[in-house]
Protein backbone atom coordinates (compact mmCIF):
# COMPACT_ATOMS: atom_id res chain seq x y z
CA UNK A 1 0.00 0.00 0.00
CA UNK A 2 1.82 3.35 -0.92
CA UNK A 3 0.98 5.53 2.21
CA UNK A 4 3.50 8.52 2.95
CA UNK A 5 6.16 7.69 5.01
CA UNK A 6 5.05 9.86 7.99
CA UNK A 7 7.96 8.00 10.26
CA UNK A 8 10.45 9.32 8.44
CA UNK A 9 8.90 12.76 7.56
CA UNK A 10 7.54 13.59 11.45
CA UNK A 11 9.52 11.49 14.48
CA UNK A 12 7.04 11.20 17.26
CA UNK A 13 9.00 11.06 20.99
CA UNK A 14 8.98 7.30 22.42
CA UNK A 15 6.86 8.91 25.39
CA UNK A 16 3.82 9.69 22.66
CA UNK A 17 4.78 6.13 21.06
CA UNK A 18 1.78 3.11 20.91
CA UNK A 19 4.56 1.12 20.57
CA UNK A 20 8.14 0.18 20.02
CA UNK A 21 9.93 2.36 17.57
CA UNK A 22 10.78 0.30 14.22
CA UNK A 23 14.36 0.07 14.38
CA UNK A 24 14.35 -1.06 17.69
CA UNK A 25 11.33 -3.34 16.38
CA UNK A 26 12.40 -4.84 13.20
CA UNK A 27 16.41 -5.17 14.80
CA UNK A 28 16.67 -8.60 15.51
CA UNK A 29 17.02 -10.95 12.62
CA UNK A 30 14.23 -13.49 13.97
CA UNK A 31 10.91 -12.60 14.87
CA UNK A 32 7.68 -14.95 15.97
CA UNK A 33 4.50 -14.11 16.51
CA UNK A 34 1.19 -15.44 18.36
CA UNK A 35 -1.31 -12.78 15.75
CA UNK A 36 -4.29 -13.64 18.41
CA UNK A 37 -1.78 -11.78 21.28
CA UNK A 38 -1.20 -9.07 18.67
CA UNK A 39 -5.03 -8.88 17.68
CA UNK A 40 -5.43 -8.90 20.98
CA UNK A 41 -3.42 -6.21 22.12
CA UNK A 42 -3.93 -3.98 19.02
CA UNK A 43 -7.57 -4.10 19.60
CA UNK A 44 -7.14 -2.71 23.02
CA UNK A 45 -5.39 0.07 22.14
CA UNK A 46 -7.15 3.45 22.98
CA UNK A 47 -5.44 5.97 20.78
CA UNK A 48 -5.72 3.55 17.78
CA UNK A 49 -8.82 2.68 15.58
CA UNK A 50 -9.01 5.79 13.14
CA UNK A 51 -11.28 5.32 10.48
CA UNK A 52 -12.65 2.58 11.67
CA UNK A 53 -9.11 -0.14 10.84
CA UNK A 54 -6.48 -0.67 13.29
CA UNK A 55 -2.84 -1.35 12.21
CA UNK A 56 -0.10 -3.00 13.18
CA UNK A 57 3.31 -3.39 10.84
CA UNK A 58 4.68 -6.82 12.44
CA UNK A 59 8.03 -7.06 10.55
CA UNK A 60 9.89 -4.51 7.75
CA UNK A 61 13.48 -5.21 6.09
CA UNK A 62 14.22 -3.94 2.51
CA UNK A 63 11.77 -4.80 0.46
CA UNK A 64 9.44 -6.70 2.60
CA UNK A 65 6.62 -5.59 4.85
CA UNK A 66 4.20 -7.91 6.51
CA UNK A 67 1.27 -6.07 8.71
CA UNK A 68 -1.93 -7.47 10.33
CA UNK A 69 -4.91 -5.08 9.95
CA UNK A 70 -8.44 -5.53 12.40
CA UNK A 71 -11.35 -4.30 10.09
CA UNK A 72 -14.76 -3.28 11.98
CA UNK A 73 -17.99 -4.07 10.27
CA UNK A 74 -17.97 -1.98 6.89
CA UNK A 75 -14.53 -0.81 7.25
CA UNK A 76 -12.88 0.46 3.77
CA UNK A 77 -9.86 0.66 2.91
CA UNK A 78 -9.79 3.49 -0.19
CA UNK A 79 -8.37 2.66 -3.66
CA UNK A 80 -4.79 2.39 -3.99
CA UNK A 81 -1.83 0.79 -5.31
CA UNK A 82 1.95 -0.13 -4.73
CA UNK A 83 4.95 -0.76 -6.39
CA UNK A 84 5.01 -4.50 -5.39
CA UNK A 85 3.21 -8.03 -5.01
CA UNK A 86 0.75 -7.70 -2.25
CA UNK A 87 -0.24 -10.96 -0.86
CA UNK A 88 -3.64 -10.72 1.54
CA UNK A 89 -4.52 -13.34 4.05
CA UNK A 90 -7.72 -13.74 5.75
CA UNK A 91 -7.43 -14.80 9.00
CA UNK A 92 -10.70 -13.77 10.42
CA UNK A 93 -14.10 -12.85 9.06
CA UNK A 94 -15.20 -11.93 5.40
CA UNK A 95 -13.45 -8.79 3.16
CA UNK A 96 -14.24 -8.27 -0.05
CA UNK A 97 -11.01 -6.85 -2.04
CA UNK A 98 -11.81 -4.84 -5.75
CA UNK A 99 -8.67 -5.30 -7.73
CA UNK A 100 -8.84 -3.76 -11.37
CA UNK A 101 -12.76 -4.13 -10.90
CA UNK A 102 -12.52 -7.59 -9.98
CA UNK A 103 -14.76 -8.24 -6.92
CA UNK A 104 -12.77 -11.02 -4.72
CA UNK A 105 -14.97 -11.99 -1.77
CA UNK A 106 -12.69 -13.18 0.84
CA UNK A 107 -13.38 -15.51 3.84
CA UNK A 108 -11.09 -17.15 6.97
CA UNK A 109 -8.58 -18.87 5.36
CA UNK A 110 -8.45 -17.82 2.09
CA UNK A 111 -5.61 -15.71 0.45
CA UNK A 112 -5.25 -13.18 -2.49
CA UNK A 113 -2.05 -12.30 -4.34
CA UNK A 114 -1.83 -8.58 -6.75
CA UNK A 115 0.41 -7.94 -8.78
CA UNK A 116 2.90 -4.51 -8.58
CA UNK A 117 0.98 -1.66 -9.56
CA UNK A 118 -3.05 -3.41 -9.52
CA UNK A 119 -5.27 -1.04 -7.97
CA UNK A 120 -7.26 -2.60 -5.18
CA UNK A 121 -9.67 -1.46 -2.20
CA UNK A 122 -10.69 -3.32 0.87
CA UNK A 123 -14.33 -3.74 2.46
CA UNK A 124 -14.82 -5.73 6.07
CA UNK A 125 -18.01 -7.18 5.28
CA UNK A 126 -17.78 -8.22 8.74
CA UNK A 127 -15.35 -7.43 11.97
CA UNK A 128 -12.41 -9.39 10.26
CA UNK A 129 -8.84 -10.01 10.42
CA UNK A 130 -5.85 -9.31 7.92
CA UNK A 131 -2.19 -10.48 7.65
CA UNK A 132 -0.89 -8.17 4.61
CA UNK A 133 2.73 -8.91 2.95
CA UNK A 134 3.91 -6.32 0.28
CA UNK A 135 6.80 -7.15 -1.56
CA UNK A 136 8.42 -4.09 -3.61
CA UNK A 137 10.29 -4.65 -6.34
CA UNK A 138 13.84 -3.50 -6.45
CA UNK A 139 14.02 0.26 -7.69
CA UNK A 140 10.93 0.87 -4.77
CA UNK A 141 12.74 -1.21 -2.10
CA UNK A 142 15.57 1.37 -2.68
CA UNK A 143 13.72 4.35 -2.14
CA UNK A 144 12.34 3.35 0.66
CA UNK A 145 15.43 2.55 2.51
Amino acid sequence: MEEPNTERSREVPQSERLRQHPAERFAASQHRYDLNEVATRLGGELEAGQAGHRQETLYKRGPTTMALFLFGHLTRLPPHRTKGVVVIQVLEGHIQVTADGQAHDLHAGHLLVLAPEVEHDVLARVVSRMLLTVHLDASAANRSE
